[in-house]
């Protein structure tokens, strides 16, 4: 062992080493899963992808009162592959329940982004909600994802893969 560890705490010690093996594990997992092309996907699509791995992630959102970001971007996607005749009716939906700023789910999105969605969702299309899809999908994975991955919520999304 160096010199500058062994001044530290064995707990803090045994926390490093944990933490190790739990990267390595999730390193080997991330290895394992690439698609056909052979290049890995992005870790967050991964686990969005993987039943076992989104409950992992929603519970953890649940416990840091930030599950409104994920329901977003599921409805979104639900969104996306609905007909067109439903179109008009699901994109209201989402607006009140998420872009409205009384949304009872309102997500952090920038008052043009807002804007621009008011006006598309009277004429709605299927790709109405990418840009407001991206930005949410774009902020978990810089801020919630990194957070997941130092939780304890992390190993239940591991032993999903």
């Amino acid at each position: 062992m160096c010199k500058g560890l062994s001044s530290l705490p064995s707990s803090c010690l045994e926390k490093a080493k944990e933490m190790r093996v739990k990267l390595s594990h999730l390193a080997e997992t991330h290895h394992k899963h690439k698609n056909h092309d052979g290049k890995a996907l992005q870790d967050l699509e991964t686990l969005l992808n993987n039943k076992n791995g989104l409950q992992a992630f929603r519970s953890f959102l649940r416990s840091e009162f930030s599950e409104e970001n994920l329901e977003f971007w599921l409805a979104c996607e639900d969104y996306r592959v609905c007909p067109s005749n439903l179109q008009k009716t699901k994109s209201g939906d989402i607006y009140s329940q998420f872009i409205n700023p009384d949304a009872p789910q309102e997500v952090n999105l920038d008052a043009e982004t807002r804007e621009t969605l008011l006006s598309a969702t009277e004429t709605p299309c299927a790709d109405t909600f990418n840009e407001a899809q991206q930005r949410i999908y774009n902020l978990m994975a810089k801020d919630s994802f990194p957070r997941f991955l130092r939780s304890s919520h992390c190993m239940e999304a591991i032993k999903a893969f």
